[in-house]
């Protein structure tokens, strides 16, 4: 994923005195809404992937990522970039860089160059220590000792504060969203195996979901964003919303399922369970999540991997929307199969089939056999 330019120079603060104002003034200029953010690396953790679960938890997720992983290694370095690459991030401050390992700060400097983002290591010695220099010498940097200078870069063109930043936790009351009815259908679409291009989405067999309001859609993101870190989780999610389709469909979406540019999805359906191979418009508010999904698929496999959650992530991708208190319309008390307070996502599949056992046998097609 080479970048059309250069990220510009590490920034290297020297705060000789270790200043309290030095910190406070990096802390305050992170706001992950205007693409500033700020680290400031947990004191008990020296290895490099707790070093990317302080970046996850900057960027307001949970750090950890659900499911299993090849080598038992959780990609979280992986979806760190993918995520700082879709919000856009294009500011990094690091407070306490004078204890980053040379591997650690190696780490950072590969996530500044796939990403762009213009770095600032903030080091609270007189002087860079050996791990540190080692690490610059790979790239180019400057050094400054001067406080303005480095409130500058910690805001970078704008130094106002930031507005106060609306909670992104999930909420405690749910949010009941009839586009969720079918994501755990038992269709079966499989992806295409040659390449195709599918036209744009003609609903025939099926109503399309209801748009969500610009209000809905906001409190949708924001709870994404907080409730996993997992950026094909997400982004599963997001385009059940905007699809109305089922896992096993999602499934079927590469990474070049996903236009950008044109702001499409293409999903597969060469045996047309629901309307057929077809590409299907990104509202805006889901854009964010398409990103980081493209962006962490080409990281972590390639361009035949899953782009969005695989039918194997179910349990994971349901705990996933369940935690941002999603969930599709539910039964009426008198007719719940569980538990009251759990989440029934097959209750659209049970009333269907209910409806067709109940065709009486008069009625059904004869066989032509």
């Amino acid at each position: 994923m080479p970048l059309a330019a250069p990220p510009p120079p590490v920034t290297v603060v020297i705060d000789r005195h270790d200043d309290a104002i030095h910190t406070h003034t990096a802390l305050a200029a992170h706001h992950a809404p205007s693409g500033r953010i700020t680290l400031h690396p947990g004191p008990g953790t020296t290895s490099e992937t707790g070093i990317a679960h302080d970046l996850l938890a900057a960027l307001g997720k949970p750090p950890l990522l659900p499911g299993r992983f090849p080598g038992g290694r959780q990609p979280a370095w992986e979806a760190a970039t993918a995520w700082i690459t879709a919000l856009p991030v294009t500011r990094l401050t690091v407070l306490r860089a004078h204890r980053l390992t040379a591997r650690r700060t190696m780490r950072l400097l590969e996530l500044r160059a796939l990403t762009g983002t213009h770095l600032t290591l903030v080091c609270h010695r007189p002087h860079l220590p050996a791990a540190l220099h080692q690490a610059l010498r790979t790239v180019d940097y400057s050094v400054t000792a001067d406080f303005e200078a480095a409130r500058r870069h910690c805001y970078g063109t704008s130094i106002t504060e930031p507005p106060p930043a609306e909670s992104a936790g999930p909420a405690s009351r749910w949010l009941t969203l009839p586009a969720l009815d079918r994501l755990v259908s038992y269709d079966s679409p499989r992806p295409c195996t040659a390449p195709c291009t599918p036209p744009p989405i003609i609903w025939r067999h099926r109503p399309p979901p209801v748009p969500i309001t610009a209000h809905t859609a906001q409190k949708v993101a924001h709870r994404l964003h907080a409730a996993t870190a997992h950026p094909r989780l997400a982004a599963a999610v997001a385009a059940a919303l905007f699809t109305s389709a089922s896992l096993q469909q999602l499934a079927t979406a590469r990474p070049r399922d996903y236009d950008d540019a044109a702001a499409t999805l293409a999903l597969h359906d060469r045996a047309r369970y629901t309307d057929g191979c077809a590409a299907h418009p990104v509202p805006p508010w889901a854009s964010v999540f398409l990103r980081a999904a493209a962006c962490f698929s080409r990281l972590v496999s390639n361009e035949d991997q899953e782009l969005l959650a695989a039918p194997g992530d179910r349990a994971h991708l349901l705990r996933g929307a369940e935690t941002a208190r999603l969930r599709p319309p539910q039964p009426p008390t008198a007719r719940r199969k569980g538990p009251v307070g759990r989440v029934e996502w097959d209750w659209r599949e049970r009333q269907e089939a209910e409806r067709y056992e109940a065709i009486p046998a008069g009625r059904a097609r004869p066989s032509r056999r």
